[in-house]
């Protein structure tokens, strides 16, 4: 044990001093390590760190692993501290059998970055196994005619070791009439001979026993023993002699067992049983036995179990012909076993990185290696992915591949890959070997929220409940996990006012928008804001969209009349001429309404009248006419009623009253009607004296108005330069009223009202149509100008 752990030691001087000529040399040759079979598991083989020129931690960090061509872990790799161990006790002899010397080739994997070298085990032999022969007992006949020095063939004793520890001799027990020779049998083989020493005599000896010793070289040597059964046979003076002494045949890996490989012939000149011959198998090892039966009889040699090409590529045979008498001659048949493309491609995953992440640069996602157990054109491959893949083989050292991303991949386009690695040899067929393999990719937060819609537009009717749902937005995130999750909220609104937080709230995770008040269409028609979507990334992003919410009218403002006043402290009657034909524009009510649309359009109707059926009032512009032509009967003072109604659901209403006076023309003052009749004896003084008033009233009023027909005809002229804003002139002051434009009204009118100065028992109107778009100024008797008519009406 000491001699073989020397030579071990001196093996690994050796392969250290190897390993530090230099780095050039040891990148082109492979790192070589010796061991002992049945060495112990566990042992220490060396540091591969140190032969490598690496770090202490870094095989550890670069993911370093063994993998070798038998897929057995005979060897174990520590990666913190680089020792290489043995992981298993090896029997050279199941690993390699009588090839020499035994080497076991392994690659050192390093995946970060990818890194391969190339290392060997030499596993070397120790005598661990006794020479055996197959037969126990070796029968022999010999002529007794046989001459001093005739040699005869033994068989020959096998040992599964190799080199010294091989067989190495052959003895025999001690006698007087042989010896042994050993020859050499080629192949590191030998076999034994015995030769005859001087001659026999049956008579004499008519047989014999001798113990034939075979001894290798090991130390201390090994040996077995094999009894040999010499019987001395009358003369037979010709050998059996082969046709050819050397046979070559080729056959075919795939040929099926019983195939005839081929058929051997040898020919004896002897007669009788001297002259016959028996053919068997000389020198024959298991393998071949268990391969190969010949025919005893006719020497034909058949295959009796599959060859395989990749296991052993050529037998040699001798075959044996002994006659009847027991001499014998041989042959040899040497069969070349030929390949056949049997084997498929075989494909040896070393790592598979899944999943990556998205846009990513490029990145290695697996390494693997491929083999083919044929040789040739049959051991030529081909590898290959589909073509519409973003990926890309790369082929490294040897059979080495690594399948790398060709771009940066994009998770929301695909999310998973399925890649087919096909490998092909170039063999006749053709074999393929498919393997799949399945690479996920990782969501990364690229992509911000998007909103279904840039703009959203909701309705919300007037005077809603608080915490009323009016709507909602909807973003989508084409990320997923947490990157696709997403929270809502309003985003600041500038000077806003009043700010959208104080009008709307939205629900952080569904995008529902509630309102957080009551809103009123009069004094809030539309507004907008915005609203923002973030992910839960990292970094997170966001998105924005518009959203208007436009307040929706409700009936809930009644009309408002502004002309005639409602709230003047003083009624103030329209005049009525008695001569005015039916359809005469006694004034006109004008109201507005606070609401839009439908809500706001009004209509009018007369609810009631001191005298019905004398006034009318136009349902949709207001204007209050004589429903017929006034007579000397009518009562010279009426009380109108006029309703004011919206177009609602359900309507609202006002109501305004009309005081009207009929006068016989505009020139007579207004005297109220005596609350009873005069007495008769002032009847004729008062009607001389009414003539008289009314003559010079008359008058008067005559050249008033010529007067004022004067005066409003320069009044036109400078209207341009005055812009419309000045009204006759005396002691009757000019108001305009404009009534254009207002609620519902279809037409503008403007009128002037003249009021005197006076009490009430001695008011005057003047009423016509004048100039439009005139402001309006309206001066009660005694009382002051109403601020919200002034404010409010605007036409």
């Amino acid at each position: 044990m000491e001699s073989r752990a020397e030579r071990a030691g001196q093996k690994r001087q050796v392969l250290f001093l190897c390993v530090f000529l230099g780095v050039s040399w040891a990148v082109a040759e492979p790192l070589r390590y010796f061991v002992a079979e049945e060495t112990e598991r566990g042992t220490f083989l060396a540091n591969l760190a140190k032969d490598l020129g690496l770090g202490a931690g870094e095989l550890s960090a670069r993911g370093a692993r063994i993998v070798s061509d038998q897929n057995i872990l005979f060897l174990l790799l520590n990666p913190l501290t680089g020792d290489l161990l043995l992981n298993e006790k090896l029997d050279r002899e199941e690993l390699c059998g009588p090839t020499e010397p035994c080497v076991l080739p392994f690659q050192l994997l390093l995946e970060k970055p990818f890194q391969i070298f190339r290392a060997e085990l030499w596993v070397s032999d120790i005598n661990d196994h006794s020479p055996v022969f197959l037969d126990r007992e070796i029968p022999l006949k010999i002529l007794e005619s046989t001459i001093p020095g005739a040699a005869f063939l033994l068989e020959s004793a096998q040992d599964a070791d190799v080199g010294i520890n091989n067989l190495r001799n052959y003895t025999i027990s001690p006698n007087t009439y042989f010896h042994i020779n050993v020859h050499d049998g080629g192949e590191g083989s030998i076999y034994p001979e015995l030769v005859l020493d001087r001659a026999l005599d049956r008579e004499e000896v008519p047989e014999l026993s001798l113990t034939l010793t075979a001894l290798d070289g090991g130390s201390p040597p090994r040996s077995g023993t094999a009894l040999v059964r010499i019987e001395v046979v009358d003369t037979n003076d010709n050998v059996p002699e082969f046709v050819q002494l050397l046979y070559k045949v080729q056959v075919a890996e795939n040929s099926p067992v019983g195939s005839l490989v081929v058929t051997v012939s040898a020919r004896d000149l002897d007669a009788g049983s001297n002259g016959e011959i028996v053919y068997a198998f000389f020198y024959a090892t298991d393998k071949i036995l268990k391969t190969f039966q010949i025919d005893p009889t006719s020497g034909t040699i058949h295959l009796k179990a599959e060859l395989n090409y990749e296991a052993i590529q050529n037998y040699t045979l001798t075959v044996q012909a002994k006659d009847g008498g027991g001499l014998s001659g041989k042959c040899t048949v040497v069969v070349q076993v030929t390949d056949v493309n049997d084997n498929p491609p075989e494909l040896l995953m070393s790592s598979l990185t899944s999943p990556i992440s998205e846009n990513s640069p490029k990145t290695v996602v697996a390494v693997f290696r491929i083999r083919d157990r044929d040789s040739g054109n049959n051991a030529k491959l081909v590898c290959s992915i589909q073509d519409d893949l973003p990926f890309v083989l790369k082929q490294s050292v040897e059979n080495y591949y690594t399948l790398e991303t060709e771009r940066p991949l994009d998770r929301e386009k695909q999310a998973e890959y399925n890649i087919t690695i096909s490998v092909t040899d170039m063999g006749t067929p053709r074999l393929r070997t498919q393997h799949h393999i399945t690479v996920l990719v990782s969501d990364v937060n690229d992509n911000a929220p998007a909103f279904s819609q840039s703009a959203y537009t909701l309705l919300v009717r007037e005077n809603n409940s608080p915490a009323l749902h009016i709507g909602s937005v909807r973003a989508t995130d084409a990320d997923a996990g947490s990157n696709a999750q997403l929270t809502y909220s309003l985003l600041p609104a500038g000077r806003a006012h009043p700010p959208p937080a104080a009008l709307v709230a939205v629900n952080a995770d569904t995008g529902q928008l509630f309102a957080l008040r009551s809103l009123d269409y009069e004094a809030l028609r539309a507004f907008d804001f915005l609203v923002g979507a973030t992910d839960r990334g990292s970094p997170a992003l966001s998105g924005q969209a518009r959203v208007r919410v436009v307040v929706q009218d409700a009936n809930d403002n009644a009309p408002s009349v502004l002309y005639p006043p409602p709230n003047a402290s003083a009624p103030c009657p329209e005049l009525v001429p008695r001569a005015a034909d039916a359809g005469y524009l006694v004034t006109k009510v004008v109201a507005v309404d606070g609401d839009a649309g439908q809500n706001a359009w009004l209509s009018f109707q007369l609810l009631r009248a001191t005298e019905p059926g004398l006034f009318g009032v136009w349902a949709h512009n207001g204007e209050v006419r004589t429903a017929r032509p006034l007579g000397e009967r009518d009562a010279p003072k009426h009380r109108l009623v006029v309703l004011v109604k919206d177009n609602g659901e359900p309507p609202l209403s006002a109501s305004v009253t009309l005081h009207v006076l009929l006068v016989d023309g505009f020139s007579q003052p207004y005297l109220p009607p005596p609350d009873a009749p005069p007495p008769a004896a002032q009847a004729d003084r008062l009607t001389a004296s009414l003539v008289v008033a009314l003559a010079a009233v008359s008058s008067l009023f005559l050249l008033c108005a010529l007067a004022f027909a004067a005066a409003r005809l320069c009044g036109r002229r400078g209207a341009g330069a005055r812009a419309g804003s000045l009204g006759p002139d005396g002691p009757f002051p000019g108001r305009l009223v404009d009534v254009g434009g207002a609620g519902t009204l279809s037409h503008s009118y403007q009128y002037e009202v003249c009021l005197t100065g006076g009490t009430g028992t001695s008011d005057f109107k003047f009423l016509k149509p004048v100039i439009p778009n005139l402001q309006y100024q309206c001066t009660g008797r005694g009382t002051e100008e109403n601020p919200s008519i002034r404010n409010d009406l605007s036409f």
